[in-house]
């Protein structure tokens, strides 16, 4: 097919132009129309046969690897081939390897000179080491889709002792596959560099291993910034008054590494909207310092929910702030409702605490909650499930 597509460019002499016919379909992208492209420049001239490789290039890019034209063409100026051997290869690797077509694209969308690798000399060993420590393909390909450049790197100097020194801090195998898949650009940096230091200075101030390995299973990303700046944003978070020695240490970094400073001031005033001091927002922050990653819009509904519609004083959501990381749809309401049933009824005390409320897991609020007070109240599975309203019951207004 290549051949005769080959055969079928047509040198469109006035234009300097090569009219290329878009037959090439080796993974099922869409196919674009009949493209022009421009292979050589007034002040150059390229001979037939550097534009025919030049537009057999681009046109295998698009139609096969599913690029865009103007980054096919800009990728063509450093990527040259003129049959589709070794590109086959490659493509066809990933695609048994469980890579989509929109992953593929995008991993050759980054590196397109991937595609003139051997790819049983350089991809293949890099998906067998990754399946031997637990990842099934469809992880692989989300993994290398997320990080492509590190088909780049090398097994033995690069992917290995990643891996390595991972184990040595998280020791568990399992903890070690969980932070792959989540490290995503964290994957193409040398350990060394950055990590190996950020972690030492942790041990140095006495982060124990515990909240380390916490760290490093759940933030790889900020575990994986530079230097300099790991430094100060642990001099900041101890400045916050966080002591080293609680897991919470290393959620404020995280949290401080994530936002910038102009949008750390504005969550503090959306805060003050609703009667928050800067010093209640601090101490809401040092309790849970996710309560400053919320949205916006988020943080006003359920401020709303609980301080117009169930008549909870501000302050007091304030020193409880993790209820505001929960759900308001899935989780506030339904439960708020239940509360407000059983509290109608006598059968719960009002003083009952938030975090009593919202922090139990399902299971557990269903039991103490719901089941243990159907007798009494018959609908209050289907109050809790949103198939009831409590003016249903004559509760509220």
């Amino acid at each position: 097919m290549f051949v005769i597509f080959c055969k079928r460019l047509q040198i469109l002499v006035p234009n300097r132009s090569i009219a290329v016919p878009s037959s090439i379909s080796h993974l099922g992208f869409p196919q674009n129309p009949l493209f022009v492209v421009n292979y050589f420049s007034s002040s150059s001239f390229v001979g037939p046969q550097d534009a025919k490789k030049h537009n057999f290039t681009v046109s295998y890019l698009v139609n096969s690897c599913g690029l865009p034209l103007e980054r096919a063409k800009h990728a063509s100026h450093r990527l040259h081939f003129e049959t589709s051997e070794r590109p086959d290869l490659v493509l066809n690797l990933l695609k048994n390897h469980g890579f989509t077509n929109a992953q593929i694209s995008k991993v050759v969308n980054a590196d397109p000179e991937l595609l003139l690798s051997d790819p049983e000399k350089t991809i293949f060993p890099k998906f067998e080491f990754l399946g031997s420590i637990g990842l099934s393909h469809s992880e692989c390909a989300k993994i290398i889709s997320n990080c492509p450049s590190l088909l780049s790197r090398s097994l033995k100097n690069h992917i290995m002792p990643w891996y390595d020194f991972l184990k040595s801090v998280l020791l568990m195998n399992e903890k070690v596959v969980k932070t792959f898949k989540i490290a995503r650009w964290g994957l193409s940096q040398h350990v060394q560099k950055n990590l190996a230091p950020n972690l030492t200075l942790l041990r140095e101030i006495g982060v124990p291993q515990s909240s380390i390995s916490l760290f490093l299973s759940y933030y790889p990303s900020t575990a994986f910034i530079k230097h300099t700046k790991f430094d100060e944003l642990v001099k900041e978070v101890k400045n916050l008054g966080f002591g080293p020695i609680k897991s919470v240490f290393v959620h404020a970094i995280h949290v401080l590494a994530s936002h910038r400073k102009v949008n750390w001031e504005h969550k503090i005033e959306v805060y003050q909207r609703w009667g928050w001091s800067k010093d209640e927002t601090l101490f809401a922050f040092k309790k849970h310092p996710g309560c400053m990653t919320i949205a916006e819009e988020n943080i006003t509904k359920t401020m709303d929910f609980l301080v117009n519609r169930m008549g909870w004083r501000s302050e007091y959501v304030s020193r409880n702030p993790i209820v505001l990381l929960f759900s308001l749809e899935k989780r506030i309401i339904p439960r708020c409702s239940v509360f407000q049933i059983l509290l109608s009824k006598g059968l719960i005390k009002k003083d009952l605490a938030l975090c009593t409320i919202f922090q139990p897991k399902e299971k557990y609020f269903l039991e103490n909650y719901v089941t243990k007070f159907q007798q009494n109240i018959p609908q209050l599975l289907e109050v809790y499930q949103g198939k009831l309203d409590l003016l249903d019951l004559g509760i509220g207004s």
